[in-house]
């Protein structure tokens, strides 16, 4: 009977997804369910209930998923109260809130409903040990930059070496102990740059869990390509051998879906659609896009800075202001007012807007971002060029290597001044267009062989679905392969 069970199991697995809440990780994780589904996996989607319900307001997330029969969504709660405002300052409010209920949760579920394998965020090392226990095959998913995954490997020696917490305020001095990156990776460019104590912080502390945690997985997904990521994939694999690079995942999807002008939002803020009427006023490459995505927060000043230096270039702008941007403030719409008054041609606000359909509308010509994994992939993929002004963690190495590896753009971190804004977003897209467009237009015809028939990529996901389909159920006694 245990036999047939077994078989059983292997024939029909069953895949549980489990997302950071928030919106990044949560857009990744749902592009890879589907592509589950297209793969004809059973496929649930554990997501909280505050997220699912700004899902269903905000997209079509639910008619589209109700087209796969074997796919369900289950919520819970992360345990906080409804009016708290879950945002990045608070976010260890939020990771402990949820580890707390995701815990027995994930015990329970995992005992009783058949789940073959689950994929949880690489940030919910506990995901991975609850796994192993219970006899589950775990394979992370890694949803930050794998840029910066590898300065989060290089921790340990880091904090060996002396080289962190940082002695001295000389944010432009070299990193040396990270391979691969040793005359590349300065202070300012490492994920907390302001760290003072390994021991007490949280970031470094999670981080450094995340890591002890994917040599217990059976593998790690990575949003990236072979032709992007190349150097630092066979770095991370020294770690995790079973490294699956199956990105740009928005890219694979739509080439592996049917109707490929199907809309598919994700967004968990209600998009607004006039920017792209505004677009289509307004010539080729002329309007450049502003959003530093869901979580960062500006002052009034900062804020103020970006204006200037944009209104003063002469550019064209399209800006997305989220009602929570300004950091300790309340946003009103008096201030966004104030701001547009006499500039209307030239600048048009949204508190927030339907960014792949902006970002390959043919009136963008550049892209002033924060530096997000998602935003950085879909820039390439639309080959826009950036101005990376980056604000937390995985962004900080991104804008980096955006600005000195792959030369797609211009890395402005730490700098908030209207002048240095005004020359960036000429240089951007005025005298260094042809250069910047020459070498993302690459990268993009990367991106786009990598998904296609035969790929990279397209036959990582092929490689991972077949391994999920062979992991099955297991002896909770055996040991995951990460390491081979």
């Amino acid at each position: 009977m245990e036999h047939h069970n077994t078989i059983e199991a292997k024939m029909c697995p069953h895949v549980l997804l489990f997302p950071l809440p928030i919106q990044s990780p949560i857009n990744s994780m749902l592009q890879l369910a589907e592509l589950f589904c297209l793969a004809d996996l059973q496929v649930t989607f554990l997501n909280t209930n505050h997220n699912q319900q700004l899902l269903y307001r905000h997209t079509n997330v639910e008619s589209r998923f109700k087209q796969y029969p074997k796919f369900q969504f289950r919520t819970i709660s992360d345990g906080l109260p409804d009016d708290h405002p879950r945002s990045f300052p608070m976010f260890e409010d939020l990771i402990n809130s949820l580890q707390a209920v995701a815990e027995p949760f994930l015990r329970k579920i995992l005992t009783e409903s058949g789940v073959t394998c689950v994929i949880p965020d690489g940030l919910f090392y506990y995901a991975v040990d609850i796994c192993n226990e219970v006899g589950v095959s775990v394979i992370s998913f890694d949803t930050i930059s794998p840029c910066c995954l590898w300065v989060y490997l290089c921790f340990p020696k880091l904090i060996q070496t002396g080289d962190i917490p940082f002695k001295g305020n000389d944010l432009d001095v070299l990193i040396e102990n990270v391979p691969g990156m040793e005359d590349l990776l300065r202070r300012r460019d490492f994920p907390f740059y302001r760290l003072t104590n390994c021991a007490t912080d949280l970031y470094c502390q999670l981080a450094l869990k995340e890591i002890q945690s994917i040599p217990r997985s059976h593998g790690l997904i990575l949003n990236t390509f072979e032709d992007l990521d190349g150097p630092l994939l066979s770095l991370i694999r020294s770690h995790c051998p079973q490294t699956y690079a199956v990105g740009p995942l928005h890219l694979q999807l739509k080439t592996r879906l049917a109707d490929k002008t199907m809309s598919s939002s994700n967004s968990l803020w209600e998009e607004d659609h006039s920017s792209i009427q505004w677009l289509d006023a307004h010539p080729t490459e002329s309007v450049i896009y502003v959003s530093f995505g869901s979580l960062a927060t500006l002052t009034k000043k900062e804020i103020l800075e970006f204006w200037h230096g944009l209104v003063n270039s002469g550019i064209r702008f399209l800006w997305v202001m989220r009602s929570d941007l300004l950091r300790e403030e309340e946003f009103s719409h008096q201030f966004v007012k104030e701001l547009t008054d006499g500039c209307e041609e030239r600048a048009y606000i949204v508190s927030w807007a339907p960014q792949e359909k902006v970002l390959s509308h043919p009136a963008i010509g550049g892209f002033l971002t924060h530096s997000g994994w998602n935003s950085t992939m879909e820039s390439i993929v639309e080959r826009k060029p950036m101005i990376c002004w980056a604000v937390y963690v995985d962004q900080r190495v991104t804008s980096r290597f955006v600005g000195e590896v792959w030369k797609i753009g211009l890395d402005m971190k730490d700098i908030c001044d209207r002048y240095i804004i005004e020359k960036a977003v000429k240089e951007l897209m005025v005298t260094n267009k042809d250069k910047l467009k020459k070498s993302v237009d690459k990268l993009s015809m990367l991106a786009e062989i990598s998904v296609g028939e035969g790929g990279s990529s397209y036959n990582a996901f092929e490689y991972l679905v077949n391994d999920i389909k062979k992991l099955g159920r297991r002896n909770k006694d055996s040991n995951p392969n990460c390491m081979g």
